[in-house]
């Protein structure tokens, strides 16, 4: 199989990194993995590390292309990187591709799953798309272009080409799955549910009087809720800003680390309205992940009304990896409020509703035990369903639906068992008898 995406690790990219790490378990359960993907040029330049353009690392085969590496937050620069890495990409692919190999088309770029499409006018063409971000959904949400100009209708036509053409679809949560079935030509059976995940090994619980940031911060004492990452345009803040105002006075503190397009906007809500129990600190370095996120009694995880589906915040698995309490915000149907209710392992609160949130805070603050047994439970629900190794078998069971060389009855068979287990859910803890159930996979075989 190959793995197509803009970055890949050592670029600092967190869907190269997840890419990389599904590469990695695929070819431990048989797979012969190829990426092929860009030189590092995410991030600011002293990031970019010099690899070679090929190279096999961990069993996978590496092929990078010399892409273009303007500034990317300027529109024209951007732009030209993604010319410079998608018409190689097309060249390669068109006079390259194999009849016997299944291909994964990421959306980084955006339109990338469009040369699948492209090249399976010309040859026979075996691919699988995965969604992470939906385009042009998630740039008519944020203001980029409006809803029917004709970036839109382009980009829309081009989707439904993709989508009539992918042997399979992998979307990331319920809503997606919906979106997807609706606006394009792909039945329901042909779309599978499989979250991100995130490194069970490199993140885990850890008391927070433990933590050293946590000492030298002196958070040890207070109640602390923690979000960490990119305070970007999909995430609500101002519930959780709201109730911590009305904490004021008492053993609470806020605490945001990273940035994003919200951190300036959020600094000056502080001090405007004069907060005191809000401390922000910038990123810190992945050596000090593990740390910084057990920093804390409980973790924020927010995503912003109409953007569920379009995208799902990854940072659920990290926050579900280092065992501690969520603190939800999002609105009342989602799939993260029904992972965290569901599964007992932290509360949930509707946007808009601070003094709901800051009501259901105090109950956290004043009851810890409560509040370390929905940690216990995070990590029980992020072994089940959330670790590189289960979902990376998930996305094994995709690709064979898609390989060739599977008769039409065993594929057939196939997604009978993978859509049984994609529906019996990550994992279950019982509202009663807070007992967890795991999930029984598909029978194995070589690849």
């Amino acid at each position: 199989m190959v793995i197509l995406n803009q970055y890949y690790v050592p670029d600092v990219a967190s869907t190269g990194h997840l890419l990389h790490e599904l590469a990695v378990e695929l070819a431990e359960l048989g797979f012969e993995v190829e990426v092929l993907t860009g030189r590092p040029s995410y991030g600011p330049p002293d990031t970019w590390q010099d690899c070679p353009l090929k190279e096999e690392v961990d069993g996978v085969k590496i092929r990078r292309l010399k892409v273009a590496r303007f500034d990317k937050n300027n529109l024209a620069g951007r732009a030209f990187n993604y010319l410079t890495f998608v018409i190689p990409m097309i060249l390669t692919v068109l006079f390259k591709s194999r009849k016997d190999t299944v291909y994964l088309y990421t959306t980084n770029p955006p339109f990338l799953g469009a040369i699948g499409w492209f090249v399976s006018l010309f040859r026979r063409h075996h691919y699988v798309t995965l969604l992470h971000d939906a385009h042009p959904q998630l740039g008519v949400w944020v203001g980029t272009f409006r809803k029917g100009s004709l970036v839109e209708r382009v980009w829309m036509s081009l989707n439904r080409r993709k989508y009539k053409r992918t042997k399979e679809a992998i979307v990331l949560c319920s809503a997606a799955k919906k979106l997807v079935a609706e606006t394009y030509p792909i039945t329901l059976e042909h779309i599978h549910v499989i979250p991100n995940w995130a490194d069970g090994e490199d993140l885990f619980p850890k008391k927070k009087e433990d933590s050293e940031i946590a000492q030298e911060q002196g958070f040890v004492d207070d109640f602390i809720l923690l979000y960490s990452g990119n305070m970007g345009l999909y995430y609500d803040f101002e519930t959780v800003l709201g109730a911590a105002k009305m904490l004021e006075g008492e053993p609470f503190k806020l605490v945001l680390v990273g940035g994003g397009g919200k951190k300036t906007q959020i600094e000056e809500h502080i001090k405007e309205h004069n907060m005191t129990n809000v401390v922000m600190l910038p990123y810190q370095p992945f050596e000090k992940l593990n740390d910084s996120l057990n920093a804390c009694d409980a973790s924020l995880v927010t995503i912003a009304k109409g953007i569920e589906g379009i995208s799902f915040p990854s940072k659920l698995y990290t926050s579900l990896a280092v065992g501690k309490a969520i603190v939800a915000l999002s609105e009342d149907w989602s799939e993260l409020r029904e992972i965290v209710e569901g599964t007992e392992c932290g509360i949930w609160s509707a946007l808009g509703d601070s003094e709901g949130l800051a009501n259901k805070l105090r109950v956290l603050i004043h009851d810890k035990q409560k509040t370390a047994d929905m940690g216990k439970s995070a990590r029980e629900v992020f072994d089940q369903g959330y670790t590189r190794q289960v979902c990376a078998a998930k996305y094994a069971e995709v690709l064979k639906l898609a390989d060739p060389q599977y008769s039409a009855d065993e594929t057939r068979e196939r997604r009978a068992n993978l859509a049984d287990w994609l529906a019996g859910g990550a994992a279950v803890v019982t509202h009663h008898e807070h007992t967890v159930t795991s999930e029984t996979e598909p029978a194995k075989e070589s690849a």
